[in-house]
């Protein structure tokens, strides 16, 4: 946009100067060539000059950089919270065998609708008024800036820790060569779904390296349907969207093969629909919250009110057992649906006051995706040992609380040696304009 309006700026001014430059026309002449009325000319100008300098201010505003606004504390906090479940669950469920009934942290995976909501609120707070000040393109690299780094190490890591899991668990590792790994890899970097002949796992995954890279796919595809269609939406036609979303999601849960929302990792029909109804409702029902303002004020603890409110609900025991398996899914759908925006809401609305809430939420934000996005091959790995072992729950405590600490020491060295270098440097770069100057 701003190539066209710099050329229609130029080309203006070249007809004008043109025009009036040419000596085969008198003064009247002029005017009536530019379709001016004699009497009129001041007023042309002026109005010429005053769209020029709009075109300038929008072309100058668009391209300036945007510094961040203040964050809200408390949701970086929550989604903290919500990561270290995410960690716990998933290390849990090595001693599942797979079986959703038998998981001890129930409704871990719910943690993934939960930053779904988040995003979306975080999106509608962070741009919604930014729009006449920012093109398509630089929100675009404002979120690769934000997301991509950290997507590459993710893959990066699947690939350094890949045949340390040969199992039986994964039964395609041993027949998978280094070269066809590493081009796994290299296509992990861009985020770009991998169809079902190129898992190397066994587990139907479209990141084998690297599972939860799903849920990054679809919050690029929510980035990119907010940008293009979504923000123009007013309140009544996201409130519409929202509400049709809302019914998908609580047929998905009603009607779940397990009575659960799990899904969304593989490129098949049947995956891609569960994943995308899982973005929906969450993500512009976060937005959505974000344009009424609807926020909950509590004074005192909202964090860790917000925080006991989160792990009971992914904590909670499964309902209905293999015979009701829709009471488990009028769960997920009330906790998806409601529970969610009220902990969102309370979140927005409350305040840190003390010092130690404030260090725990500005550390447990900072961590929470470079944990999110890097955890999941230690995983593997264990997940690998408990299978070759047999290991018991019992037998497994050392091993998992390893893990769990070397998920949270690995995420944190790659925050602060890799994530937030270079994404001061992107943004220095492609969003500041500055340019490294050589000693």
């Amino acid at each position: 946009m701003d190539i066209f309006l710099s050329i229609a700026y130029w080309g203006v001014r070249f007809v004008v100067w043109t025009l009036y430059c040419d000596s085969r026309y008198s003064g009247d002449e002029k005017l009536q060539k530019l379709g001016i009325e004699k009497g009129n000319e001041i007023i042309f100008f002026i109005s010429l000059q005053v769209h020029i300098i709009n075109i300038l201010y929008r072309m100058n505003t668009q391209n300036s950089y945007l510094a961040s606004k203040p964050h809200y504390e408390i949701l970086d906090g929550l989604r903290g919270v919500a990561a270290v479940m995410v960690v716990a669950f998933h290390l849990l469920e090595a001693h599942s065998g797979g079986n959703h009934l038998e998981q001890i942290i129930n409704h871990g995976y719910l943690a993934v609708d939960f930053f779904f909501m988040l995003s979306g609120f975080v999106i509608g707070y962070a741009y919604d008024d930014r729009w006449s000040r920012m093109s398509i393109g630089t929100f675009f690299k404002r979120r690769i800036i934000r997301l991509h780094p950290m997507v590459i190490v993710g893959s990066i890591v699947g690939a350094v820790f890949f045949y340390f899991q040969e199992s039986s668990c994964f039964p395609a590792i041993q027949d998978t060569s280094v070269g066809t790994m590493l081009l796994v890899m290299l296509l992990g970097c861009t985020l770009l779904p991998l169809p079902l002949k190129w898992d190397i796992r066994g587990w139907t995954e479209m990141h084998p390296l690297n599972g939860p890279a799903w849920s990054l796919y679809y919050e690029y595809i929510g980035n990119i349907l907010y940008a293009l269609f979504i923000r123009k939406f007013s309140k009544t036609a996201l409130f519409v969207l929202v509400f049709v979303a809302g019914c998908f999601t609580v047929h998905l849960c009603l009607t779940a093969p397990a009575g659960d929302i799990v899904g969304g990792w593989a490129l098949n029909w049947e995956q891609q629909y569960v994943g995308l109804v899982r973005l929906m409702y969450p993500f512009f029902g976060g937005l959505l919250l974000s344009r009424l303002g609807w926020l909950v004020r509590i004074e005192k603890r909202a964090f860790w009110w917000c925080s006991l409110m989160i792990v009971a609900v992914l904590a909670f025991p499964r309902l209905g057992g293999e015979n009701h398996y829709w009471m488990n899914g009028l769960y997920e759908a009330c906790c998806i649906l409601f529970v969610f925006p009220v902990i969102v809401s309370m979140g927005a609305g409350g305040k840190v006051t003390g010092k130690r809430s404030t260090a725990v939420c500005k550390f447990l934000g900072d961590i929470s995706y470079p944990v999110y996005i890097t955890h999941y091959p230690l995983v593997y790995t264990y997940t690998a040992w408990v299978c070759n072992n047999n290991a018991t729950l019992a037998e497994g405590i050392p091993y998992m609380i390893l893990t769990f600490a070397g998920a949270f020491i690995l995420a944190y060295a790659c925050l602060k040696l890799y994530d937030e270098p270079i994404r001061k440097w992107l943004t220095d770069r492609f969003l500041k304009g500055k340019k490294a100057v050589k000693s």
